[in-house]
């Protein structure tokens, strides 16, 4: 199944860091009764991921907030204290929730893996973002090259709302 526009989101778990350890969030636990604006990116630290990608989100965090966003989630394909340290060093204002899908059980689901293992990255998710109200996808914008952020950044999902 390819995640299109009007599809309910599957059932998936992510990990998050607390201050207890890395716990569990299921799909229900992020998106249920909320406006979820998701970017998917493939990899923590990685180039264009840190260099471009997350800025976009981060300079647009708070008119993304102020169209009625409740919450800002990144997804990766890594592991929870990966995606832990990345938070720690990227979202300075703690505007965001980071999930990590180091399994890539989420990625699957919606068919938005990317077979990076020729470049030793193994499976990781296609850049994309997405606006979903209550588990449903309401606006989707895939990437068409990984390497680049230019229909999945902050500025364009803000400009969607």
């Amino acid at each position: 199944m390819t995640i299109k526009v009007g599809d309910k989101l599957p059932e998936a778990k992510f990990r998050v860091m607390t201050a207890e350890g890395p716990q569990v969030k299921t799909t229900d636990d992020v998106f249920k009764g909320k406006k979820v604006a998701l970017f998917a990116v493939p990899g923590a630290y990685t180039g264009t991921c840190h260099k471009m990608h997350l800025p976009s989100i981060f300079l647009n965090a708070y008119a993304i907030k102020g169209k009625g966003v409740d919450t800002i989630a990144i997804v990766s394909v890594n592991d929870a204290f990966v995606m832990n340290a990345w938070k720690r060093d990227t979202d300075q204002r703690d505007e965001a929730t980071f999930l990590a899908d180091g399994n890539a059980e989420f990625t699957k689901a919606i068919g938005m893996e990317l077979d990076a293992s020729g470049n030793g990255l193994g499976i990781r998710s296609k850049r994309y973002s997405m606006l979903v109200e209550d588990g449903v996808v309401k606006k989707f914008n895939l990437e068409p090259a990984p390497g680049k952020v230019e229909v999945s950044g902050g500025d364009t999902l803000l400009g969607q709302l």
